[in-house]
């Protein structure tokens, strides 16, 4: 009898490998994460008040020590520093006059990604998990300058795993190279972690005001609502977060996920709970109804992401992130203020 010989998981086709077996390590290396050369002339825009107790490269929000001039007032004798007047103003009004100047903070940017089982797919030759961490890696190497620190949460159903906060390239390839090496988890696995624990436990942990960054694919298991009106579980916990700071959700799919292909019968699994079912994905009516489905599920998602002022990223497992997340950065100065504007009754 012959034997057969089966390839090695890291010589079969990607979309192979994701289908036949989970990911047992990650797909990107960390040298692939981000290109720091195709992102130098990119910056993203901090909008949100900041808390430091640095000279960092932000323009804050409040009066305080810095080189930004902000708006001229009266003179307090006693209280003012006669270097800071503003000899113009006084010549023209007669009336002693300072200029403030707008304190420069450094900016604490926390990510938290989600490492649930349904994360682990992938067909375009990276999964989902590790396409977040190569997002997070290119916000990071965007958002970093003076003083700033860059710290993780990896959510697993077991729990949150903390990645202290530190400054520097080489503490954040630290904090890439530790999320790449977390181990797989297997499908199935129960606990007690969600993705509106790990959103509530971030706001209630860190209490810095800064950048936010939630990772996930924003499926929540057993949710089958499709209206778009809809409250996710996970949004009231993302509106309390955008309350203080500036949040990015950053969302990532495969393309199968979305664009059901035709290839016969197939088993679909949730690799979250117990739900299987057999599909028959060259019957042409039941693939419109799935793919009407799953874009109805991600319009829900790209709603409430909206409503709770977060700013939204979709990216796919089949395409450049490094470019959907320039684009990203560069239409995102425009509506960045509108966006994070906090609800009537809260103070930035």
């Amino acid at each position: 009898m012959a034997q057969v010989q089966y390839a090695p998981p890291a010589a079969r086709p990607a979309a192979v490998q994701s289908v036949l077996a989970p990911p047992e390590g990650p797909t990107l290396p960390l040298s692939q994460l981000a290109p720091e050369a195709a992102l130098r002339r990119l910056e993203l825009a901090i909008v949100r008040r900041l808390e430091g107790f640095l000279q960092g490269d932000h323009l804050g929000l409040l009066p305080g020590p810095g080189s930004d001039l902000n708006d001229a007032r009266i003179y307090v004798p006693g209280q003012d520093d006669v270097r800071r007047m503003d000899w113009a103003v006084t010549a023209r009004t007669t009336v002693p006059h300072v200029r403030d100047t707008v304190a420069d903070r450094e900016l604490e940017v926390w990510a938290l990604l989600d490492v649930t089982p349904s994360m682990n797919w992938g067909t375009g030759g990276v999964t989902k998990r590790d396409l977040g961490i190569a997002a997070i890696a290119t916000i990071g190497f965007l958002s970093q300058q003076m003083g700033d620190r860059f710290g993780g949460l990896v959510m697993r159903p077991s729990g949150l795993r903390h990645i202290p906060a530190r400054a520097g390239r080489t503490a954040l390839y630290a904090l890439l190279r530790s999320m790449l090496t977390e181990p797989i988890v297997p499908d199935e696995t129960a606990g007690v972690m969600d993705l509106p624990q790990g959103i509530d436990q971030m706001a209630r942990t860190q209490r810095r005001r800064g950048l936010r960054l939630v990772v996930s694919d924003f499926l929540t298991p057993g949710d089958i609502e499709l209206d778009p009106q809809a409250e996710p579980v996970w949004e009231r916990p993302l509106r309390r977060l955008a309350v203080r700071n500036q949040v990015i959700c950053v969302e990532t799919l495969d393309r199968h996920e979305v664009d059901f292909p035709d290839v016969g019968d197939i088993l679909i699994r949730d690799p979250e709970t117990d739900f299987e079912r057999y599909v028959n994905t060259s019957d042409d009516d039941a693939r419109l109804r799935m793919n009407a489905a799953a874009a109805a599920q991600r319009e829900r998602i790209r709603v409430a992401l909206r409503r709770a002022g977060c700013a939204h990223i979709q990216l796919r497992t089949d395409r450049d992130w490094v470019q959907d997340i320039a684009r990203f950065v560069l239409a995102y100065r425009r509506v960045a203020g509108a966006l994070h504007r906090p609800p009537r009754g809260h103070s930035q």
